[in-house]
Formats: structure tokens, C-alpha cells, sequence
């Protein structure tokens, strides 16, 4: 299990939002945990002195192309980008440095899974390029993929099925327990278990961490093949866990 750290971008500054309030049409209702005026370079360069790759850079609507290409050329191939990605520029990202684009609007949008946009981007980036985030929120006992800023409900369970479709078209997953995210409330056991169980390609779990105590239960409810990120907990986002803490842990967990 590796601690995979994070970048949120938000009107081109670094901040932590509850991704479940951010909406495109209702900007004044965004509940913003952190902001700084740090410039994004400033965290990835944090993130490659520590050896921390495989985090992301995640674009929250638009007017952060230039931050989130200041961040992956502070450290090239040690960052993966997300946010409003496409076909016409992921080629532009991965050639600014980005390990993995990670795609969701593109994808998965009113509801549904576009499965010819999933062919089109895998087409710009190749498969071992693109991750797939496929947030999902707790109904009626079963985990659903949502789409639209985490506010729409598509039809298809978070599933051992739902796994062996998607990963055959992408590298790895990021998945966003929106019930929990951005709220320092503590993890989602039960998904966990269930990425655990019937995901077949690296995850990255987002969502609730607030102690190394958390950290410990990702890796025993996630038999240590669940990656995780943590956000707003974080001191360097303004949270009382201590970054270097989390570094520690992590490379006890990857000598």
C-alpha cells in the first residue's frame, strides 16, 4: 500500500474543497477546507524530494491548465492529471509531464458511460496512460458510479463485472468515496473491502482519512493493495496530520 499524495486546483490555486458542494452552475456554494497562495510547483516539488510518485493533480473546472502544468513539470512522470480531460488534451498533459491522465466527465456524464469516448481518449493515450476515476455514493445498500460533479446516479454497481470491463481499457482507478470525502470523518470500510476484493488493476482510495490510525485500516480492510490519498487532513492543507508522519508510514509500508 503506498500514500499517494494530491494537488487540488481550484480557479488556478491549490486549494481542498468537499468535492461533493462543488457544482459548475452554484461556484458560491463550494465549501473550500483550504487555499493558498503557494504555487502548485511548490507541492510537487515537495512530493518528488520525498519519492512520493503516483499522485494527482486534479483540475476542479476551469482556469488551472497553466498551475496544474506548472506542477507536472516540477516533476516530471511523478504526477498524474485529471480534470475536464479529452481526447483533444490528454497529448498535451502527458507531454507537459504527466504520468496518467485521469478521465471522469469525459466518461462517465449525465448518468451514463460513454463507452465510444472510452475508445476515443484510449486511442490518444494508450492504456497503460489513462486512469478511469470512478467515484461512486452509497444506495440502497450497493455502491453506484456518479457523474456530473458527484450529484448523478448511473445505474452501474461498484461490481466485480463493473471491474473487468473497465480495466481493460485503463492502467489504473481512482475512486472517491463521495459520501466521506473532503469531511475527515474517517474511511468507508465496506468499499474498501469490496475494491479489495474485486479490483483487478491498481486503486487509489480518496476519502475520509484523517489519522495514521486510518491510514492502518485501509491497509488491513484493503489486505495492503489499496493505495490511498488524503487531503484536507493533511498540515500542509491546513489539518492536523503531520505530512511527514504519512511520509514515514508509507515508506515503513514500502521498504
Amino acid at each position: 500500500m503506498k500514500f499517494r499524495p494530491c494537488i487540488d486546483l481550484h480557479n488556478g490555486k491549490v486549494k481542498q474543497i468537499v468535492g461533493s458542494t462543488f457544482s459548475d452552475s452554484h461556484e458560491e456554494r463550494v465549501t473550500v477546507n483550504f487555499q493558498t497562495d503557494r504555487p502548485s510547483s511548490h507541492f510537487a516539488k515537495l512530493y518528488k524530494k520525498e519519492g512520493l510518485t503516483g499522485g494527482h493533480v486534479i483540475m476542479l473546472g476551469p482556469g488551472n491548465e497553466a498551475a496544474a502544468k506548472q506542477a507536472l513539470s516540477a516533476f516530471p512522470g511523478g504526477l498524474q492529471v485529471g480534470g475536464g480531460i479529452t481526447p483533444a488534451n490528454a497529448p498535451v498533459f502527458l507531454d507537459a509531464g504527466a504520468s496518467h491522465v485521469i478521465v471522469t466527465s469525459y466518461v462517465f456524464k449525465d448518468g451514463k458511460i460513454f463507452w465510444e469516448h472510452l475508445k476515443e481518449i484510449v486511442q490518444k493515450t494508450g492504456k497503460e496512460r489513462l486512469v478511469l476515476d470512478i467515484s461512486c455514493r452509497k444506495k440502497n445498500n450497493d455502491y453506484y458510479i456518479v457523474t456530473d460533479r458527484w450529484q448523478k446516479f448511473t445505474d452501474v454497481t461498484i461490481s466485480k463485472d463493473t471491474f473487468a470491463q473497465l480495466s481493460s481499457w485503463c492502467d489504473e482507478f481512482l475512486v472517491h468515496a463521495v459520501d466521506v470525502e473532503g469531511r475527515q470523518g474517517g474511511v468507508d470500510c465496506a468499499l474498501i473491502r469490496r475494491l479489495s476484493r474485486e479490483c483487478p488493476i491498481p486503486v487509489t482510495y480518496a476519502g475520509g482519512i484523517r489519522s495514521l490510525e486510518d491510514m492502518e485500516t485501509v491497509y488491513t480492510e484493503g489486505s495492503g493493495r489499496i493505495d490511498a490519498t488524503i487531503g484536507s487532513a493533511l498540515d500542509i492543507f491546513g489539518g492536523g496530520l503531520m505530512f511527514k508522519d504519512v511520509v514515514t508510514w508509507h515508506w515503513n509500508h514500502n521498504r
